[in-house]
């Protein structure tokens, strides 16, 4: 018998000793629980433990050495008897020995997990220290992207940019070591930056808007058009009294009114009204600036995404950049993504959503999506998104300057869309059969049986 039966025998005979000094019932139970494979050490042929029960006060244990056929064979098993009394106090002595071990290196397990423990509320003492010294009553510890450096040099060299013209004239330079390029890159960065910190905004408005018109955020989801109504209506309980004309449609302000007059909000403490303008003026203003960042990097389309901007456009190019976060990222974007770049919720005042192009963003902006007829704008859109998403890899790489690349696929999809609109072929007349023919021979099939057993 090898070293890991006789290890697994010592085993059993260990247990042996502790399952005879239970009451029947509990012996019982702890044999039935114990009636698993036990995995040894050295990972081998995983042994067996199988119990008979041969009387109601102990059983007889028999250990099975090997795979389950030798439980079947009856090959390869010990029958272990009642063992004496010194030869069990040796096992058993043996046997607390090995879980003494095992309690002292659990003990140092312990103590390191009781460290890592220590580590890990440090940190998040920290953390709650950092989090306390956060007020989220004041604007500018919410809000902190305009005070940045780097948003102050990026929107410096964006308006000079403006007010010089392009520079990339040169085919000669390399376009990442241009520095017109890279302040494009670092457009496209902070734009990204800007939308998020819209974001926050907005929720800091709502926040504390919400105890005078609790409705008005379900109502007007964008969040520019939120603080311009709210910058608009200030403490003012009749809507009706406050000009909303240009800033939302006309339906929605309708709705807007209606609501106001229904609402459960009490005018704001002037303290709370004075910060809430604060971060509407705030949100007004980093729109304006993620306008001049669009501007810039459309007039700079043409030499960075030539391909790009001859399907959907500068205009539309330099959004959907913008959005994606630079040509790169635009490049490794699926087109399914492409597709949903710079889509808006719509707001429909409690009408059927089911007609509503909530799956187009940027796209729905292009020359070719706005001549589409409505029926087949969707199609047209995924034709745009997937042509527009390989035209941004052929720019990312320099693959084609001239933008001749773009072109083609333009007119691939002009091309595409005209297919659709043609009317299906003409159902072409059947000829009549010839006069005075000869009457087929039907050799067989379903309906020749029909008749034959007619």
């Amino acid at each position: 018998m090898d070293g890991s039966a006789e290890d697994s025998l010592h085993l059993v005979e260990a247990l042996s000793k502790v399952i005879t000094e239970l009451p029947p019932d509990h012996a019982k139970r702890a044999l039935e629980a114990l009636c698993l494979p036990v995995v040894t050490p050295l990972q081998r042929p995983i042994p067996f433990l199988f119990f008979v029960f041969t009387s109601n006060s102990y059983p007889s244990l028999f250990f099975l050495i090997g795979s389950t056929s030798s439980v079947l064979s009856g090959t390869n098993c010990w029958k272990l008897t009642p063992l004496e009394p010194e030869r069990m106090a040796t096992l058993a002595d043996s046997f607390l020995a090995d879980l003494d071990e095992l309690s002292d290196n659990e003990a140092d397990v312990v103590v390191e997990d009781d460290a890592d423990a220590g580590n890990m509320e440090e940190d998040i003492d920290g953390d709650l220290a950092d989090l306390e010294t956060l007020n989220y009553d004041d604007l500018d510890s919410v809000s902190k992207l305009q005070k940045t450096q780097r948003y102050t040099d990026i929107m410096q060299k964006v308006e000079e940019a403006l007010e010089k013209g392009s520079d990339m004239s040169s085919h000669g330079i390399v376009l990442e070591d241009d520095p017109e390029y890279q302040l494009i890159v670092d457009c496209n960065a902070l734009s990204v930056d800007i939308e998020n910190e819209i974001v926050i905004i907005h929720n800091f408005i709502r926040d504390k808007y919400r105890p005078k018109f609790p409705e008005l955020e379900s109502l007007v989801h964008h969040p520019i058009d939120y603080a311009r109504v709210v910058k608009k209506i200030g403490n003012e309980m009749d809507v009706t009294l406050v000009d909303l004309e240009g800033l939302l449609p006309s339906a929605i302000i309708m709705v807007v009114s209606v609501t106001a007059s229904t609402t459960s909000g009490k005018p704001l403490p002037e303290e709370v009204l004075t910060k809430t303008n604060e971060a509407c003026d705030r949100a007004l203003a980093l729109d304006s600036s993620k306008k001049k960042v669009l501007d810039f990097v459309e007039s700079r389309m043409g030499f960075i995404a030539p391909n790009l901007s001859a399907i959907v456009g500068s205009a539309v190019a330099a959004k959907l950049m913008g959005t994606a976060g630079g040509l790169v990222s635009l490049a490794k974007m699926p087109a399914c993504n492409v597709q949903l770049l710079g889509a808006k919720r719509k707001n429909l005042a409690g009408f059927s959503t089911a007609t509503s192009q909530f799956r187009v963003g940027y796209v729905e902006q292009t020359e070719i999506f706005q001549t589409t007829p409505p029926s087949l704008r969707m199609r047209a859109c995924r034709l745009l998104a997937a042509k527009s998403t390989l035209a941004a890899r052929v720019d990312s790489t320099r693959g084609d300057p001239s933008g001749n690349t773009g072109r083609a696929f333009r007119e691939e999809i002009r091309k595409k869309i005209e297919k659709w609109q043609e009317p299906p072929p003409a159902k072409q007349p059947k000829p009549l059969p010839v006069p005075d023919s000869e009457p087929k021979k039907k050799r067989g099939g379903r309906r020749l049986r029909k008749m034959k057993e007619r």
